[in-house]
């Protein structure tokens, strides 16, 4: 209770309003939409520009940004904001790539990127020059607490820093200045997380510096080591990708040596979090929400955080999602982490400010990276952006809904008396085993529960699975914590975990989407939109007005960050506008049974229709089906629906997942300013929607929110299948259906033919290939056989074979 005491009364100092009355704005109101300030963006002119910490320190929140390789400085920032939201940049700005932060308690000042800052705001400098290198993590010191505290960088560079004089004394050289560039002082690279505790300082990265790390997402990558001082070589605690590495005390240290500290990573089978106790290490492994952050590189996950918000709990955000997380959190006391929701958002760090959540993110970067498809066309990199996303505390439960996808064995050989680690089942209402072998022989394995936290475990089921067997078996008791083992070896053992919770939505749009053009309407307002580059900093708007068969002429708009859009003239930017931001033709195709996309392998997947109103050639010429809206994040819009779409590199579209229906036909959708802008209004526009943003001349509109509004768009349903009075050759799989992400699911299976047919039911319960026989079932001639899924029952595709050849139907309906 006193390491929290201190932290909130630290945080009253650095973020709390002074105990006075308000002082009035010095300017008028700024708009915001969504808990977004446009005014707030902040750019550069790097390749990217994330939002690498944001910390309440004496009456403002300061707040840095990094670009993406920049170990000498770049054109990044130092930020500071007043309470009434003005902000300030720092003349003291170098730059670079750095997502560091302390506040150090004996000398009163924030430590935040190479700036250090005092309690009346002066700004000392450590220039890259003195202190080389991505700086990542700070840390109290093993020895000299009181006067000195250690940085880390990506790549493995260590300095301890006078915390008075700012002397920098290197430990171990930064590996960008090494022949690999990497770092060869522990395996892995990209550093993330550092702190320091029970005797020892703690550092992670996340990734790993090859060519095939930059492919695959399940090779071998990342590391949590370890050191006790100088003399001592580094330990590795464990091999694989970690994060953030932190304990009680948060930003300010641990108070007391022996208290815990957790970090948090992953690797392709699930979330892993180690937990530092007594001196000794312990692990645990959790359900992940999104494949998005996956990539054995590790540049896919930006800073995950384990912080302080003022709540019982502290917040943590991890691949997708908010998370609760305890405080007293040990081995002895391992319960109460649970899910909060899902979000689309890219996060760098977040603090409670002002009585509100504060959220800096990573929304537009000028490159792509490795996240390149077809299927979003070439369009040039906007200027690098980002902004800050202002929340209630309550807002963090009521995004997309909970789900938990994760392995304790993924078609591993096991040896007899091997024990997994335990895996998260607290949190989630609806929970599903999927386990099974490829063995020769039968094969027993046990489950065992920790129902309360303490490490106490008892036995919950046992199954002898025939050679070959692979079963589901639903969770209903409660319990935090489950094991599995096995008295004999396992030959190619799988064992996976789908969770949800019943999705609370309804089909209905929030109405803050009322304006955008219904499927079934003949005149809309659409437009192609693209931020600019080069300190513009303006939206581009290409508007197309269309109405039934007639399309009007393209004017040219631009949107500021007081969100006014007004008509420019300036016809090389709108030529330029229109032929580089010009949507993809032909990347969704349809027949009678469902959706079709083929991806940039030549990889054939099934979606399901929305409504019959999306079928056909569109009025208003190609829709936008992908685009990148937070950094390395795609949108992916289908037949009326909106989809998570992974990288390549993180599983790509094997891994996608429904976000929202919504039944719009949008035209065209980007980021801007941390923005979530869509295109395709209707021209008869309701007044009074905050989220619609219409010119003076009423010709032009546009529609502003936040990414993770469109979770307010509608349940995802659908219907469709694999097959459609189709003709099936014998045992020919179909094409994968997607299957996840979906509340309540109903299987038609029909018989066409005139002899009867025995069908399979196969399920992908990894997102990877990892196909099994859910059911066979049995259809007589021109009969229909009807299957209603389980509640919560998950896999990620479907597909159907025949024992014969014939024409058959295998439709989905979804709701």
């Amino acid at each position: 209770m006193r390491a929290r005491a201190l932290l909130l009364a630290l945080a009253l100092f650095a973020g709390g309003r002074p105990l006075r009355a308000a002082d009035p704005p010095a300017n008028p109101p700024r708009p915001q939409v969504s808990g977004i300030y446009p005014h707030l963006a902040m750019f550069n002119n790097e390749g990217e520009c994330g939002t690498g910490a944001v910390v309440p320190w004496a009456d403002r929140l300061w707040v840095i940004t990094y670009g993406p390789h920049l170990p000498n400085g770049s054109s990044d920032k130092l930020y500071e904001i007043t309470p009434e939201l003005r902000q300030t940049v720092r003349p003291e700005s170098v730059g670079g790539t750095p997502a560091n932060r302390m506040i150090h308690r004996e000398s009163q000042q924030l430590f935040i990127g190479p700036y250090v800052i005092d309690a009346q705001r002066q700004v000392r400098v450590i220039p890259p020059k003195e202190m080389f290198g991505r700086l990542t993590g700070n840390a109290r010191h093993l020895m000299a607490p009181a006067d000195k505290i250690y940085y880390a960088t990506m790549e493995e560079g260590f300095y301890e820093v006078d915390v008075r004089t700012l002397a920098v004394t290197q430990l171990y050289e930064d590996g960008n200045r090494q022949k690999d560039h990497g770092g060869s002082l522990l395996p892995g690279y990209h550093g993330k997380g550092l702190y320091s505790g029970q005797g020892r300082l703690i550092y992670a990265n996340n990734g790993e510096n090859s060519p095939l790390a930059r492919q695959r997402p399940d090779i071998e990558s990342g590391v949590l080591a370890e050191w006790t001082g100088p003399g001592e070589d580094w330990h590795v605690v464990r091999r694989n990708q970690f994060t953030e590495v932190t304990g009680p005390g948060g930003i300010i240290g641990n108070e007391r040596p022996d208290d815990p500290i957790w970090s948090v990573g992953w690797d392709h089978r699930s979330l892993i979090l180690m937990v530092l106790h007594g001196g000794k290490w312990h692990s645990y492994r959790l359900p992940k929400a999104s494949h998005s952050y996956d990539g054995a590189h590790g540049w896919n996950t930006e800073w995950p955080r384990i912080r302080e918000v003022g709540e019982d709990d502290l917040l943590m955000t991890m691949h997708g999602a908010f998370w609760r997380f305890p405080r007293n959190f040990t081995p002895a006391n391992a319960k109460g982490i649970a899910p909060r929701s899902t979000y689309l958002k890219v996060v760098g760090d977040f603090c409670r400010w002002q009585d509100r959540i504060v959220l800096g993110c990573d929304d537009t970067a000028h490159n792509e990276f490795l996240n390149k498809r077809k299927a979003k066309g070439e369009i040039p990199g906007p200027q690098s952006q980002s902004n800050l996303w202002f929340l209630e505390s309550k807002q963090l439960d009521d995004f997309g809904p909970v789900l938990g996808r994760g392995a304790l064995w993924l078609e591993e050989d096991v040896a007899a008396g091997a024990v997994t680690e335990p895996y998260l089942i607290a949190g989630y209402p609806r929970r599903h085993l999927s386990i099974g072998h490829q063995g020769t022989e039968p094969a027993t394995i046990e489950a065992e529960m920790d129902r309360d936290g303490t490490g106490n475990w008892t036995a919950w089921k046992r199954w002898t699975l025939a050679p070959g067997e692979h079963r589901w078996e639903e969770i209903t008791e409660s319990g935090e914590w489950l094991r599995l083992s096995s008295r004999g070896p396992l030959k190619k053992v799988t064992a996976t975990f789908h969770f949800s919770e019943p999705d609370p939505r309804t089909t209905a749009s929030n109405p803050i989407f009322a304006g955008l053009t219904e499927a079934a309407d003949s005149a809309s307002l659409g437009g192609l939109v693209r931020a600019r580059d080069k300190n513009k900093r303006t939206l581009s708007v290409v508007r197309k007005l269309v109405d039934g068969e007639s399309v009007a002429p393209s004017e040219y708009y631009e949107l500021d960050e007081s969100l006014t859009l007004s008509p420019v003239n300036d016809p090389a930017t709108l030529a330029y506008t229109a032929e580089k931001a010009a949507i993809p033709d032909q990347v969704l195709t349809a027949d009678s049974a469902s959706v079709i996309f083929v991806d940039d392998g030549g990889h054939r997947w099934r979606l399901p229709r929305s409504q019959k109103g999306f079928d056909g050639v569109s009025w208003i010429g190609p829709q936008r089906v992908a685009r990148e809206v937070a950094t390395e994040r795609d949108l992916f819009s289908a037949h009326g629906t909106f989809y998570e779409l992974p990288a390549e590199n993180a599983g790509g579209f094997a891994k996608v997942r429904p976000v929202a229906t919504h039944g719009y036909r949008i035209h065209d959708f980007c980021s801007y300013r941390g923005l979530f802008v869509m295109t395709g209004l209707s021209p008869d526009l309701p007044e009074g929607n905050p989220h619609i943003v219409r010119s003076a001349d009423r010709r032009c509109a546009l529609w502003v929110g936040a990414i993770d509004d469109v979770w307010r768009m509608g349940k995802p349903r659908g219907y469709g299948g694999p097959w459609m009075e189709t003709a099936v050759a014998k045992d020919a799989p179909s094409d994968p259906y997607l299957m996840t992400g979906y509340d309540r699911k109903t299987l038609t299976l029909t018989n066409s033919s005139r002899d009867p047919v025995r069908m399979r039911v196969e399920l992908d319960i990894t997102g990877s290939g990892t196909w099994r026989t859910y059911r066979e079932l049995a259809v007589q001639a021109g009969e229909t056989v009807t299957h209603e899924f389980p509640a919560g029952f998950e896999a990620y595709w479907l597909r159907t074979t025949a024992d014969r050849d014939g024409t058959f139907s295998a439709q989905l309906t979804y709701e």
